[in-house]
């Protein structure tokens, strides 16, 4: 069987990164609304027959608590308790209005039965499972139409018990797509905050469809070779913050979506104004901050500053492909710290999934104003691998402030992008060559609005010097 992540992993990990500078928590970026709200009505979950001991299963506990605290969803809202124990269950709903609070030595353990994650339709931006056509099976944890939802605690744990499930993915086993470890669709009002999340069976948190998450303060693990088990996936959403998390998956740490292809295209709902701060982790196969692949909504205003990704694969990359349609554009990305990676930076345009034969191989991503500035590494193989698409170039490409280490003789390779560099060592590929200053500034995402930011202040003299 393959390994999982353990509470002692978890310790340790917390241990470690205690003493990084990168995951100390500074000013808080995301606005809470809701997160400091005392509920006026509680209930622990052994008040409903819950036994803590990580093999009753307690769904019907879970389900009959949050039935009865619908009850008081127009008075106040209500807390469900999860006390101390392991809480072995299957899929749960959700309700408006709740805070589901787990003690620091709480962990709710999804079921191994696949049976007790029941199969729900496909999501209408993506037409079908996204790994087999049909419904796909529904998250540990779940809600649709919710509004002021809170999945917090005191630093509790949330266990998918993943690896059967990558064990039936790897043998080809399964007949629906794998369920995520939180799905939240078509709500508002989230917040998502001090917990730990182990071993999701696939993506991890995965809010659709929503505005105004906040997920913060929280670590997410699963081993480094578990097949797609991203950390955060935004998709179609909005007004999405999240901020003081350390994430080690087996793909993405954080991956924005909005819908695939043909059916993303017609859903036509972009993921929009996503903050990302103080973003610290690493992995084997993903990317620290990905956008796509699943982009045919469309995905904008993206803000991602202080991140450090070590020990991984990729830094920041974007992913489309002939047939997504949709657009990338407006992307800020500052303030990065990169050791032992082994690309930097990276335009992946030939993901050539799709969900069926009637996508429109016409209908072209329209990828511009990528902005990034201020990056340093050390031990980096290749700087960027920026591949646009023959007949649809990437435009308005801004690279600012970057000196990297690089290990190899050829550190960029660019084809098919367009746009504008200074200050960038090893040099930029030739398509980038063009200087920012002083014609170009203001064809770069935000650059105009941040020529003082702190990140450019020790080239004050090089700025005035135009």
């Amino acid at each position: 069987m393959k390994r999982s992540f353990s509470l002692v992993h978890v310790l340790l990990v917390l241990a470690f990164f205690s003493h990084i500078a990168w995951a100390v928590k500074g000013s808080s970026h995301c606005k809470q609304t809701h997160a400091a709200e005392i509920r006026p009505h509680s209930v622990t979950i052994t008040e409903f027959g819950a036994v803590g001991d990580g093999v009753t299963l307690n769904t019907k506990a879970f389900q009959n608590a949050i039935f009865y605290l619908n009850s008081f969803a127009d008075k106040g809202g209500a807390k469900l308790f999860v006390p101390a124990g392991r809480w072995l269950t299957g899929s749960f709903d959700l309700i408006s209005h709740l805070t589901l609070w787990l003690d620091k030595d709480a962990v709710i353990l999804g079921s191994k039965n696949s049976g007790d994650w029941p199969v729900v339709d496909p999501l209408p931006s993506y037409g079908r499972g996204r790994e087999l056509p049909g419904g796909r099976h529904r998250s540990l944890i779940y809600g649709r139409n919710l509004t002021d939802v809170i999945i917090t605690g005191d630093n509790g744990t949330i266990d998918g018990q993943g690896s059967v499930w990558w064990s039936w993915f790897r043998s080809k086993t399964l007949n629906y797509t794998r369920p995520h470890l939180v799905e939240l669709m078509n709500s508002t009002g989230v917040v998502i905050s001090n917990l730990t999340f182990l071993n999701s069976p696939f993506w991890t948190i995965h809010p659709v469809y929503c505005s105004h998450v906040i997920v913060q303060n929280v670590t997410i693990l699963a081993p480094l070779d578990s097949p797609n088990t991203d950390g955060i996936d935004p998709d179609s959403s909005d007004d999405v913050c999240i901020e003081d998390c350390y994430i080690s998956t087996g793909d993405d740490l954080i991956a924005i979506k909005s819908g695939w292809d043909e059916y993303g295209i017609s859903f036509a709902r972009p993921s929009t104004n996503i903050i990302i701060h103080r973003l610290t982790g690493h992995n084997r196969n993903g990317s620290g901050i990905a956008i796509g692949s699943e982009m045919s909504g469309g995905v904008s205003e993206v803000y991602a500053e202080n991140l450090y990704f070590f020990n991984s694969s990729t830094a920041i990359i974007i992913k489309t492909a002939r047939g997504r349609g949709g657009y990338v554009r407006n992307i800020y990305i500052s303030n990065v710290t990169l050791a032992g990676v082994d690309t930097a930076l990276r335009f992946n345009s030939n993901f050539s999934q799709h969900p069926d034969e009637f996508y429109d191989p016409n209908a072209l991503p329209v990828i511009e104003r990528i902005t990034v500035k201020d990056v340093i590494g050390d031990n980096i193989k290749v700087a960027g691998l920026l591949k646009g698409i023959e007949g649809d170039s990437f435009h308005h490409v801004c690279l600012l402030n970057i000196t990297l280490n690089v290990t190899t003789e050829s550190p960029w390779n660019c084809s098919f992008i367009q746009g504008y560099s200074a200050l960038v060592s090893p040099e930029t590929c030739e398509p980038l060559r063009e200087s920012i200053y002083p014609k170009h500034y203001s064809d770069c995402y935000l650059l105009a609005n941040h020529l003082w930011s702190s990140g450019n202040q020790n080239r004050g003299p090089w700025l005035l010097s135009w």
